[in-house]
């Protein structure tokens, strides 16, 4: 572009270092791969070379039947001096056609000409804009790219009215050239291409290591130095054998060139899981793939590594999982055939438990009570086991309860009795005299025990010399009652003691055990608000120890009240097991209350008819109709009746899921077989409070 203004000699500026800046701009242009990251500087450096205030790169670009559109590139400004000017306005090209000065610009900018000039010597649209700018002098020359109209570069001087020198302008013309060149650069293929492969190399959320013929690392991405803990300045250079090689594959190869020729050639071409080391030494597994490059002479190895530590953590939890889905399978499976094999062996167990009461209460001799007392202990303990195994493989959600602690830990010793024996273990114990009352579920607190006694068999299966297990009861004080489970067997090592209590952690052979025994009791303990620890016992064995809540305010002796004189007369017995009926029957005799039988429901009616009971005892489960159906049905004619109502089963874990489906105020009491003397008693006490208690 020619020089528009006139000649003058007034306010010549020769600004000295406009060369020098033009210099470091063209140099500093051609080393950056991307101009957009330093052209705010470039522009800045320009202008103050020069002594201008203002600098700004317009992009032009021209659109069909529109003409140019202008945006901004790149911007500086003196902004204490020019505090509240206006910025460059957006000319449309309705402006340019209707302004000669403007027109004639658009056209000399094609050309390639430099527009240069004081603001008070032009007019127009320009002038105004100029003006607002705060504009007295302005050099603006255009910016070429692979031979196209890009934009233009010009400098504004708000002070002075200047007539730029021969220098200014060629120094001018010279940065938009490296403008020009730098942007023609970043338009190429190739250039494009190396951004994106640097970019690909820097965001890769895989390492990506580079090394070239002599297994020199010459590239080594943000990913590896997170991977391998090794700085990309640190790394680079040295040989791949003494960094992420381990130290087991170092073995004869003095040169990571060797390793490569030896070990590492195979790797080429394919996709494989090996192990490597950080820079801490640590191995761990990756998922490696190895690809030769030729660059002129030279041959490089492209390796991109995938961390596999979390997708081996991710298929180890799988495994755990699965593991847990069939042991839960077959627990569910265990407890769905228990559940009927309780049933059938509760309801014998029931009358013979029930008809040896009798006998030693009716016996004519102190022999023949002895004998009637020892069938029914061992009826009653047929029945805990059958409780015992039912509610460990059933296990429900937490119910607490008043528990005796004493009981629910003989009842594991019982479940586990046989597989002790078998064994050759001795087995000592050692309760706390009486009752030991705590709030906690009875069938979870003996899940616990017998995790504990069937850890300890197994420690001492291979045992030799002494092989004995001690079962105690404790009281640390009013409010913390325990137990606890001791074996001589060879205890646990101290360098895994800090595990045991993980879920799946084991050390027991393939096929013994889970791992899941000791995670299970402790979350258990912990729901009763207690606590589990180990403890080393001397010379060698193991120990494990439950603390729990005690439970203050027993009502342990309101069980044992008299209830002859609780006002009950008449029962109604509804269970399809006639033997059954009639053993509850002959014990509630004995108690002074008389009973009707029903053997097969048919309805309310019936069973009322012309008689009215003071209390019902009903099977849960019957051919004709649950026990909770025959409760609605009783109900609705005779609401009271609702307090006055028992249920009967075999399968207490069964029985507390469907009564948990009822409303509070509708659940029933429940008895559960085998009875003895006794759990009637307490089931008539109960009755008896809920009908005094109620008007």
């Amino acid at each position: 572009m020619i020089d528009t203004q006139p000649p003058s000699t007034d306010f010549d500026i020769a600004e000295p270092g406009c060369s020098v800046a033009a210099a470091r701009i063209v140099r500093r242009l051609h080393e950056t791969a991307e101009w957009q990251r330093i052209i705010d500087e470039v522009v800045e450096l320009f202008a103050k070379s020069l002594g201008c205030h203002r600098a700004i790169l317009f992009r032009l670009r021209e659109l069909p039947d529109e003409g140019f559109a202008q945006s901004i590139a790149a911007y500086w400004e003196d902004a204490t001096l020019l505090a509240g000017a206006g910025r460059p306005k957006v000319i449309v090209q309705s402006v340019v056609n209707a302004d000669p000065l403007l027109s004639r610009l658009a056209e000399e900018v094609r050309q390639g000409k430099m527009f240069a000039g004081r603001t008070r010597e032009i007019s127009g649209y320009l002038r105004q804009d100029f003006e607002d700018q705060k504009v007295k002098s302005f050099l603006s020359v255009t910016v070429f790219a692979n031979g196209n109209l890009w934009g233009t570069f010009a400098v504004n001087d708000c002070t002075v009215e200047r007539r730029w020198t021969d220098e200014e302008k060629a120094a001018a013309e010279i940065v938009a050239m490296a403008i020009g060149a730098a942007i023609e650069r970043s338009l190429s293929e190739a250039h494009v291409s190396e951004i994106i492969r640097q970019t690909m190399l820097q965001a890769s959320l895989d390492a990506i290591i580079v090394i070239d013929e002599t297994a020199s690392i010459v590239e080594f991405n943000p990913a590896a130095e997170r991977m391998f803990g090794f700085k990309r300045s640190e790394i680079l250079g040295k040989d791949l054998i003494d960094t992420i090689v381990p130290s087991f594959y170092r073995k004869g190869y003095a040169t990571g060139a060797q390793y490569m020729s030896g070990r590492g050639a195979p790797m080429v071409g394919q996709r494989m899981e090996t192990v490597t080391q950080t820079a801490s030494g640590e191995v761990f597994p990756i998922e490696l793939t190895v690809t030769e490059m030729h660059v002129a002479d030279r041959r490089f190895f492209f390796g991109s590594m995938r961390d596999l530590r979390e997708k081996r953590h991710a298929e180890e939890e799988i495994n755990r999982q699965r593991e847990r889905l069939h042991q839960n399978e077959k627990m569910a499976a265990m407890g769905s055939l228990l559940a009927g094999v309780s049933h059938e062996l509760n309801n014998p167990l029931a009358v013979v438990v029930a008809q040896s009461t009798l006998l030693h209460e009716f016996a004519p001799d102190a022999q023949t009570k002895l004998r009637a007392e020892k069938v029914r202990a061992a009826a009653e303990r047929c029945g805990r086991i059958v409780k015992s195994f039912l509610g460990m493989v059933r296990l429900h959600p937490t119910i607490p309860a008043e528990t005796d602690l004493n009981n629910a830990v003989r009842a594991a010793l019982e479940v586990t009795a046989y597989g002790v024996r078998s064994s050759g273990i001795a087995i000592s114990t050692d309760f706390v005299p009486g009752s030991v009352p705590v709030m906690a579920d009875a069938d979870h607190i003996t899940q616990v025990a017998a995790n504990f006694l069937i850890n300890s068999q197994h420690a001492l299966a291979a045992q030799s010399g002494e092989r004995k297990i001690s079962v105690r009861t404790f009281r640390v004080s009013d409010r913390i009652v325990g137990f606890a489970v001791e074996d001589t067997g060879p205890g646990i090592p101290l360098a895994i003691r800090h595990r045991i209590f993980d879920s799946y952690f084991t050390t027991k052979p393939v096929g013994v055990g889970t791992g899941i025994g000791l995670s299970i009791s402790k979350a258990i303990v912990e729901r009763h608000k207690g606590s589990v620890r180990f403890e080393e016992v001397a010379p060698h064995g193991a120990r494990f120890v439950v603390e729990l809540p005690a439970f203050v305010g027993s009502r342990a002796d309101v069980v044992a009240q008299d209830t002859r004189s609780t006002g009950l007369r008449q029962a109604l017995i509804i269970d399809d097991e006639p033997d059954v009926a009639s053993s509850l029957s002959d014990i509630l005799e004995l108690m002074g209350i008389k009973s009707r039988i029903v053997t097969a429901w048919s309805s309310a009616a019936a069973a009322l008819d012309e008689f009215s009971p003071d209390i019902i005892f009903s099977d849960l489960r019957m051919p004709e109709a649950s026990g909770i159906t025959i409760l609605r049905e009783l109900t609705s004619v005779r609401p009271e009746l609702a307090r006055r109502f028992v249920l009967v089963t075999g399968d207490m874990v069964g029985a507390r899921a469907e009564i948990g489906g009822l409303a509070p105020y509708e659940r029933p009491l429940v008895l559960e077989k085998p009875f003895s003397t006794l759990d009637v008693r307490s089931a008539l006490a109960a009755v008896n409070d809920q009908t005094s208690l109620v008007p």
